[in-house]
């Protein structure tokens, strides 16, 4: 801390008089604003009479140098030992005179030296409003001064950083026996300006000279000439300039610059890093969303936000959206429609996941969703053939492709399925489709017969066995497989049970009861290719081909029975001889 700027001769003229006079008589009051001063005074039985003596009247030459007041600087002062005891507080006193007086009829304590809690007595008790001490709102300093000659008998370092956190500047001096460590300790930084030794009482009056200096120091910042971008703060005889949060101070301790928090390289942008005051956003490309994390992009579904009028599907990339038709159907002219596909016939087996996940309430709504889908089918045996499978920890055929013949009986048949509960076997249900579910036993029709075999997985979380074999095997077996998810189905899974293009062939519902809007895109899909049911395998009877084909299928059968009749009367007649030789 620096001392009160003045000449030499004066100074020594100062010390030449009795010190009490010295601290009177050293110019004006000083006027350091608002102000709310504490003295903690060690009166413990290792100070002397008459040093304590001196220290008596060392407060007394220190307080007549202040503009004390309740709009100035309000004094308080306790004395501690083994207990802490208030001479007078904060707001006892206005007037110099009243506290001179309590102070000359201050009486040691003369016992232990318990400075921890002359600090918390300070910090709770001598700077609170009921003692005399401005409310915090009103941001008037509070400044705690501790005298001692010796080593506390507790402990300061924790309280005295709480006093310091509370807002409390807390001054240490420490006269002849003082611990410096303890000191240090309780005195706020920086420690050169707030920490002072000196050899005896006698020269205390040291400490007042620099402590009066320190509040009536020149404030150089108001003066206005600091040239400071941001902020100067003021020290005794000089000052330095900081700058706003979101700045660093330049090389010439004036200038601010703002700091580019994104060159730390640590900002995990995705797409670009904007430094701003606070710290490095993200942003993202044009046609990208930031996502919750407020590092990754998404890129925009304009499908969401706009009428994008696609019959099938509406696909974004951000920017723009195209549609999409189902395999088999073309896009049309507009962009938007799709290609009617000819009437065809489809055998369809749904593999329905009855795990306990799903929960019974959540199996009704998927029972109505199967039964929608069923609605805008053509069953009939020459048509759609619907069959379908459960799964859990076993699969069981609910019903086959070739037992019910309209969309009413099927139906029918959803809503009277029991819901089977226990695990999640996707794998052995698959399995089950391939090697059972598509035979002509269970009512498919012959390959020969070119007919679409389709298969669509339901399922709402992780298989608990090997999908892939099955998987495989199906896609292997011409059968189309498309894949519905709801809620924690695994999207890895899905597209393995899929067939590709995935977008074409996997759907995802995040909640049971929002399914509904995936009907449109099976409405769409579950429709065979171009092509395939031009043949010969459900062709009109009355196409002159087909009369043709039929007469001689039909010539060749009434053959075939010709023959196996004749070999029938000719086993006959060799029956007839047996009988009549044994006669």
């Amino acid at each position: 801390m620096r001392g009160l700027l003045c000449s030499p001769l004066p100074l020594l003229l100062l010390l030449l008089l009795p010190w009490e006079t010295q601290l009177q008589f050293t110019g004006p009051k000083c006027r350091s604003g608002p102000l709310d001063l504490v003295f903690v005074i060690d009166s413990s039985r290792s100070v002397r009479p008459f040093e304590f003596e001196t220290m008596r009247q060392f407060l007394v030459g220190l307080l007549r140098g202040l503009d004390v007041g309740p709009n100035a600087t309000r004094v308080g002062v306790i004395q501690y030992s083994s207990q802490v005891q208030s001479v007078f507080p904060l707001g006892a006193f206005s007037r110099h005179e009243d506290m001179e007086r309590a102070i000359r009829a201050l009486v040691p304590l003369a016992q232990g030296t318990m400075t921890g809690l002359a600090i918390q007595y300070a910090m709770n008790v001598a700077f609170s409003v009921a003692e005399g001490a401005r409310p915090p709102e009103a941001r008037v300093p509070r400044v705690a001064v501790i005298v001692t000659d010796g080593r506390p008998q507790d402990r300061v370092a924790e309280v005295a950083a709480q006093a310091r956190a509370r807002g409390i500047e807390i001054y240490a001096v420490g006269v002849q026996r003082a611990d410096v460590g303890s000191l240090r300790a309780m005195a706020s930084p920086p420690l050169n300006e707030h920490v002072f030794l000196v050899e005896s009482f006698d020269l205390i009056q040291e400490f007042g000279l620099q402590f009066q200096g320190r509040l009536c120091a020149v404030d150089l910042c108001a003066q206005g000439t600091h040239g400071c971008a941001h902020h100067c703060v003021s020290s005794p005889g000089s000052y330095s300039c900081r700058c706003r949060a979101g700045f660093v101070l330049q090389r010439d301790q004036r200038s601010c610059r703002a700091i580019d928090h994104c060159s730390f390289g640590n900002h995990s942008c995705q797409h670009e890093c904007v430094s701003t005051l606070s710290g490095p956003r993200c942003h993202c490309r044009e046609g990208h969303d930031l996502l919750s994390d407020g590092r990754r992009c998404q890129a925009r579904d304009l499908c969401n936000g706009v009428d994008h009028g696609c019959e099938f599907r509406c696909v974004s990339d951000g920017l723009s959206y195209r549609c999409l038709c189902p395999e088999g159907r073309q896009l049309q002219a507009d962009g938007k429609s799709c290609s009617r596909c000819r009437e065809g016939h489809v055998d369809l087996v749904l593999l329905v996941d009855g795990s306990k996940s799903v929960r019974p309430q959540n199996f009704e709504l998927v029972k109505r969703f199967v039964n929608q889908i069923v609605d805008f089918l053509d069953v009939s045996p020459e048509g759609t053939r619907v069959g379908l499978v459960q799964f859990s920890s076993r699969v069981r055929t609910e019903f086959p492709l070739g037992r019910y013949g309209t969309a009413a009986e099927v139906k029918q048949a959803v809503l009277a399925i029991e819901y089977m509960e226990r695990g999640t076997m996707t794998g052995m249900a698959l399995r089950h489709l391939v090697e059972h579910s598509f035979s002509e036993a269970q009512g498919a029709r012959p390959r020969a017969l070119n007919v679409p075999r389709v298969g669509l997985v339901f399922t709402d979380g992780r298989s608990q066995d090997d999908i892939s074999l099955w998987a495989a095997r199906a896609k292997e077996e011409g059968i189309v497989m498309y894949a519905v998810g709801v809620g924690k189905a695994v999207e890895e899974e899905l597209r393995e049970i899929a067939s590709e293009p995935s977008e074409l062939h996997v759907s995802y519902s995040p909640d049971f009861s929002t399914m509904a809007h995936l009907l449109e895109n099976l409405k769409g899909s579950i429709c065979p290719e171009e092509g395939i049911s031009a043949g010969t395998e459900l062709r009109s009877p009355c196409d002159c081909e087909s009369l043709m084909e039929f007469q001689g299928r039909t010539l060749g059968a009434l053959d075939s029975l010709t023959q196996n009749l004749a070999q029938l009367t000719a086993r006959l007649e060799a029956l007839e001889n047996q009988l009549a030789n044994q006669k």
